[in-house]
This record gives structure tokens, C-alpha cells and sequence, in this order.
């Protein structure tokens, strides 16, 4: 069972930063790729950054390239998104998934997810 549990976020003006963070409770983190998707209201559930078990393969959407920074603690089982220059329509909720790493999995699918943390960016 793996239980994601997201923090960080909340109010931030335009072109502001924050960070959210995501511990997972799971015996081996390393074995699992994670990743951020997000949802904005009326818009559709969207993949925003993932990064592979060791850290060695980063994806990250075009519409937040160069503002948004992906990492993960395996030692601290953490992973981590940094948004800067936030934009307003980077307000969404967003969500911390995992999956069992390639070489362990049988299905791309992110199964695992956390509840979301909203993320606001207003003046």
C-alpha cells in the first residue's frame, strides 16, 4: 500500500514561487517513478512533471518548462516540485502520483495518488 501525503502550496502572487512536497509511506521509495499532475476547474486532469526511480529521467510539460523543477530524496522518501514565476493560470489542484518503477512494472499507469493540494495564484 502507498500512501502520498502532499504539503506546500496555497496563496501566491504572480510570478511568485513555492515548493510542494510529497512523502510517501512505502517500504523502498526508490522503486517507484513520481510525479505531479494537476487539475484546473473546468479543465482536465494534466501531467505536469515526472521523474523515473533514480532520478535519472525528468519529464516536464511544455506550458510550465523553465518554471517548474522536478526532484526527489530517496533517502527521505520525498519527491518535490519547485514552481516559479508562477502564472495565474497555474491555479489548479495538484496531485502527487507514483508508480512501481520500468523494470518492476507491468502497466505505465500512475495508480498510486495523494489528495491534492490547492495551489492559488492571485494578486
Amino acid at each position: 500500500q502507498v500512501q502520498l501525503v502532499e504539503s506546500g502550496g496555497g496563496l501566491v502572487p504572480p510570478g511568485g514561487s513555492t515548493r510542494l512536497s510529497c512523502v510517501a509511506s512505502v517500504r523502498l521509495f526508490s522503486n517507484y517513478d513520481m510525479g505531479w499532475f494537476r487539475q484546473a476547474p473546468g479543465k482536465e486532469r494534466e501531467i505536469v512533471a515526472s521523474i523515473s526511480w533514480s532520478g535519472g529521467t525528468r519529464y516536464v510539460a511544455d506550458s510550465v518548462k523553465g518554471r517548474f523543477t522536478i526532484s526527489r530524496d530517496n533517502a527521505k522518501n520525498t519527491a518535490y516540485l519547485q514552481m516559479n514565476s508562477l502564472k495565474p493560470d497555474d491555479t489548479a489542484v495538484y496531485y502527487c502520483v507514483a508508480r512501481p518503477a520500468v523494470h518492476l512494472r507491468t502497466t505505465p499507469v500512475w495508480n498510486h495518488w495523494g489528495q491534492g493540494t490547492q495551489v492559488t495564484v492571485s494578486s
